[in-house]
C-alpha cells in the first residue's frame, strides 16, 4: 500500500477536522466572508473524505487477511486480500485526484472584459468576433449571458465591451480565455492581400457578491456624464453614463450602456467588485508563486495565449499546443476541446505540486 496516499488520508482528515472546529467558532460565524470561505473549504472536501474511509475500511481488511495468512495459508483470506489490494488500487487514484482543492472561484458567476488591441480598425473587429465566440460558447454551454457594456468603433467593431455568464461553473470554462489573442488574416480593406496581425486583450473575473468584497462608498469618486456613440437620441441628451473610481486603489470602471444612470451605476460597481476581488487574489496567487507554480499560464493581460489564423483555418493555443479548425468550431462558438484540454492540464499540474508537496512535507 502507498505510504504516499497513507499520507494524503491523514490530511483529509486532518484538514476536516481542523475545518469543521473552525466553522464551529462563534468569531467565525460573525465573520461572513471567512464563514463562507470555510464552509467552501469544508463542503469540498466532502468527497475525499469519504474516499478516505473507503480506504481505512479497505486497507483494515487487507491488514487482517494479510495477518490471518502469515498463520497460514487458506483460500478464503487469500480471495479476501485480493479483493481489499484491488479496491485500495482503485481509490488511490481517485483520492489523489479528489485531494485536488479547487479554484474557489470555479463555481462563480464571471465577468470577461475585451478590448481590441494593437492593430486600429482590425483589432475592433476582432473584439467584435471574440465577443460574438464567447456570446455563443456561453449558450452553448447552457449559460446566461447578460451584456453589460459595449463601446462601439467603426466598421462594426467594438473598442471594448463587457459582459456577465451566469451559470454554476461559468469561472471554471471562462477562467482561461484571459489574456492577449492574437488574429491574423487579411483585412477587407486590404487591396494587395496582404496578411495582417491584429490583437485583443481578455480580462476574465470572478464575479464578487457584496460578502466578498465590501466597497466603503467613501472611497468612491462618482461621475456622470452624457453617452456617447450609438444608442440613440435618449441616451445622448442624458446625464446617464457613469463613470466610478475607486480612490485607494485607483480602480476605474466606466459603464453607458444603459438609458438609467441607476442601472449603468449598478452595473459598474458590479464591475468594480470582481475587479477588486481579482486585484486581491491576483496579489495573493503572486505571493504563492515563488514556491508554487502550478499554474496553465497568469491570465495576464500581456500573455499571448491564442492565434486565430484566418488563411490557414486554425486556431492554436500556445499554452497547450492544441488546434482546431477555426471556422467550423471557434467561430461557431465551439470552444469545448481547448476548455477540456486547459482544464485537464490545471488538474495534472496541480497533480504534480500535490506530489511535490506532499514529498516535500515528509521529509520535513
Amino acid at each position: 500500500m502507498s505510504g504516499g496516499v497513507a499520507g494524503l488520508v491523514a490530511q483529509v482528515e486532518r484538514t476536516r477536522a481542523e475545518l469543521s472546529q473552525a466553522l464551529s467558532d462563534p468569531e467565525a460565524a460573525s465573520d461572513r466572508t471567512r464563514y463562507a470561505d470555510l464552509n467552501r473549504r469544508y463542503s469540498g472536501l466532502e468527497e475525499a473524505a469519504q474516499l478516505a474511509v473507503r480506504w481505512r475500511d479497505a486497507s483494515g481488511r487487507a491488514a487482517e487477511a494479510r495477518e490471518m495468512l502469515a498463520e497460514g495459508e487458506d483460500d478464503d483470506f487469500r480471495a479476501l486480500l485480493k479483493e481489499a489490494e484491488a479496491e485500495v488500487d482503485v481509490l488511490e487514484p481517485l483520492i489523489r485526484s479528489a485531494m485536488v482543492e479547487p479554484d474557489p472561484n470555479d463555481s462563480r458567476d464571471v465577468i470577461v472584459e475585451i478590448r481590441g488591441g494593437t492593430g486600429g480598425e482590425e483589432a475592433a473587429l476582432f473584439a467584435r468576433d471574440l465577443l460574438d465566440i464567447y456570446q455563443r460558447y456561453a449558450v452553448e454551454r447552457g449559460y446566461k449571458v447578460e451584456l453589460l457594456d459595449v463601446s462601439e468603433a467603426d466598421a462594426g467593431g467594438v473598442k471594448e465591451a463587457t459582459f456577465a455568464v451566469k451559470g454554476d461553473g461559468a469561472f471554471s470554462v471562462f477562467k482561461h480565455e484571459g489574456g492577449v489573442h492574437r488574429v491574423q488574416r487579411v483585412p477587407a480593406t486590404e487591396s494587395q492581400g496582404r496578411i495582417h496581425t491584429s490583437t485583443a486583450t481578455v480580462a476574465v473575473l470572478p464575479e464578487a457578491d457584496e460578502v466578498d468584497v465590501t466597497i466603503d462608498q467613501n472611497d468612491l469618486k462618482i461621475d456622470v456624464y452624457r453617452s456617447s456613440g450609438p444608442g440613440g437620441q435618449s441616451v445622448n441628451t442624458t446625464d446617464s453614463a457613469v463613470r466610478i473610481t475607486h480612490l485607494p486603489t485607483g480602480v476605474v470602471v466606466s459603464m453607458q450602456d444603459e438609458k438609467s444612470q441607476l442601472q449603468n451605476k449598478e452595473r459598474a460597481l458590479r464591475v468594480l467588485r470582481a475587479r477588486l476581488l481579482e486585484k486581491a487574489q491576483a496579489e495573493q496567487q503572486a505571493a504563492l508563486r515563488t514556491t508554487r507554480q502550478a499554474h496553465v499560464g497568469s491570465g495576464d493581460r500581456s500573455e499571448k495565449v491564442r492565434t486565430y489564423n484566418y488563411p490557414q483555418n486554425r486556431v492554436t493555443d500556445h499554452r497547450i499546443g492544441v488546434t482546431i479548425p477555426l471556422k467550423e468550431q471557434v467561430l461557431q462558438g465551439h470552444l469545448q476541446a481547448i476548455t477540456d484540454a486547459l482544464q485537464g492540464e490545471e488538474r495534472r499540474l496541480l497533480l504534480e505540486q500535490q506530489e511535490a508537496d506532499l514529498a516535500a512535507a515528509s521529509n520535513d
